[in-house]
């Protein structure tokens, strides 16, 4: 019998090199599993079932290598990818581990250190498009500060802006068909990131030269952090156009960026955004930025990415059944949901318009008195993501 939830291409999962080669190293601890070559995380993910596998410019080729190393470990990777099929639908660059971006890399007071940032962007940006990749995804991991008197935040948004539009204009003169993500966090590494959430990377990304060329890549683990609810931040992308690209994974409200396998945490949040993807018909990468635990060896590695690709198809079933079962649909039709596609005013903005919603005069009784019902269809929401309908 055929595993409904076995992952396959089509579902488009993808990983970084970053997450399933993360040796788990952290704050107090040494790394645990040993470097995994990219060849062969390519293999392995292809034996899943992903569907592609993303980088850093540095998980490929590390910072500081020869010409002749470079060009070698790209034909064994080029290689890995021709065997298995595996694509590279998006790239990154990591601006955040290099002693001289601990000021920042965009937003570094220095201008040297601005300008290495961008030429070496340019340099992924080749890179990625090289192989592929029509996402390009930018995480300020150095953009920020502790020390609020050592920049002045207005001025650090101008060079962020010059930056985004260097690279546009980049791309713009290579003739790449490359999009860019921004991708917002709170705080962590810095003690304050600049764009720390959503709604703040879409507000600046309208002050761009190019805004069409740029959208969003957020992160479930990074607006969780901060206490903000992951599925409105991602319906507001949506909303916007501008979901371009999207981490998933898991994490707990209050904590450092746990990056846990997805579902693992706030599995009713999982489901919630998973219901979101599938019911807006996103055709858009299913990326996994997630790491497995400390405790695990190699094998365990790949236990975890299954588990989130596996976790995702159950949660998209469940999806699909909430969507048909007749309870839930007459549930939905008590909170009058379908009404909020009503328009507020069908007759639009002009003075025909605001005078028939001034003459409107509403039973405020019968409005005051009224019950939505919201009670029962939570509870049918939840037996759907326990297993009892």
């Amino acid at each position: 019998m055929t595993d409904p939830y076995e992952p396959r291409p089509e579902h488009h999962f993808t990983f970084g090199l970053w997450t399933v080669g993360n040796r788990g190293r952290d704050p107090f601890g040494l790394e645990v599993r040993p470097v995994l070559d990219p060849g062969e995380a390519v293999h392995c993910l292809a034996d899943l079932g992903a569907y592609g596998v993303n980088f850093h410019d540095d998980d490929l080729v590390p910072f500081g290598s020869s010409p002749a190393a470079r060009e070698a470990i790209l034909t064994r990777f080029r290689a890995a990818l021709d065997a298995t099929g595996l694509h590279v639908p998006m790239a990154t660059t990591n601006l955040f581990s290099q002693p001289v971006f601990r000021d920042g890399a965009f937003t570094a007071n220095d201008p040297d250190v601005r300008r290495f940032a961008v030429r070496k962007t340019f340099e992924a940006i080749d890179l990625g498009a090289s192989l592929g990749a029509g996402v390009y995804v930018m995480w300020g991991g150095r953009e920020g500060m502790e020390c609020e008197a050592a920049k002045d935040v207005r001025l650090a948004l101008d060079r962020y802006k010059e930056a985004l539009d260097l690279c546009c204009a980049f791309v713009r003169d290579r003739g790449y068909d490359v999009r860019f993500a921004l991708e917002p966090k709170p705080n962590e590494p810095r003690g304050d990131m600049f764009l720390p959430t959503v709604g703040h990377a879409l507000a600046f990304i309208e002050t761009l030269e190019w805004p069409e060329m740029v959208g969003l890549n957020p992160e479930l683990a990074h607006e969780t952090m901060s206490g903000l609810n992951f599925t409105h931040a991602v319906a507001q992308t949506l909303w916007h156009g501008k979901l371009f690209h999207i981490d998933l994974n898991a994490q707990r409200i209050g904590r450092y960026d746990q990056d846990f396998r997805f579902g693992s945490e706030g599995i009713r949040d999982a489901f919630n955004l998973v219901r979101l993807l599938e019911d807006a018909a996103w055709d858009g990468m299913r990326h996994f930025d997630a790491h497995a635990y400390r405790t695990e060896d190699t094998a365990g590695v790949w236990e975890f990415a299954r588990g989130c690709m596996r976790t995702y198809l159950i949660l998209a079933d469940k999806a699909r059944r909430f969507r048909e079962d007749p309870e839930i649909r007459a549930a939905l039709q008590d909170v009058e949901a379908a009404r909020l596609a009503e328009p507020t005013s069908p007759a639009g903005l002009g003075a025909d318009a605001l005078a028939a919603v001034q003459a409107e005069v509403p039973d405020l009784t019968a409005l005051q008195a009224k019950s939505y019902a919201h009670e029962r269809l939570d509870q049918l929401s939840l037996e759907i993501l326990l297993g009892v309908r």
